[in-house]
């Protein structure tokens, strides 16, 4: 890896390891989910009549929360499966925030800033700030 500047080194580390974790972590829940160590949300046998709805009337009907609603449903199997995918569309905001010190120590402000909006900008996505429409 010869002339490859500390930072993209640093940013690839921890894309590799959060990569990993998350999927880790998704794997895990999903044996969770699919063995029933957590009673789900959603009974198993519902899913088939549910899931042909429109998103209004699969809400209505099995009482699914909107937005980051599924937050409060974790203590359940078929919700918990959406940590891991969580995890892993945080990974690349916590690796922009990660190389931040190491931009900054070398001078380099300018990348630091775009770092920082980036990172700014993936979580006003995450938050739904930037929800167009319904």
């Amino acid at each position: 890896m010869g002339n490859v500047p500390e930072e993209q080194k640093l940013y690839a580390r921890w894309l590799g390891r959060g990569a990993r974790a998350g999927l880790w972590l998704l794997s895990a829940c999903f044996v969770v989910y699919v063995f029933e160590l957590f009673e789900p949300h959603v009974p198993l046998h519902a899913l088939p009549s549910v899931w042909s709805q429109p998103v209004a009337d699969y809400r209505a009907l099995t009482g699914a929360p909107a937005g980051w609603g599924w937050l409060a449903l974790l203590g359940k199997g078929d919700y918990l499966n959406l940590l891991g995918i969580a995890v892993l569309g945080l990974v690349t905001a916590v690796c922009y925030a990660r190389i931040v010190p190491a931009l900054l120590e070398r001078g380099e402000r300018l990348q630091a800033a775009m770092a920082i909006a980036q990172v700014l900008v993936l979580l006003a996505a995450a938050s739904g700030l930037l929800v167009v429409g319904h």
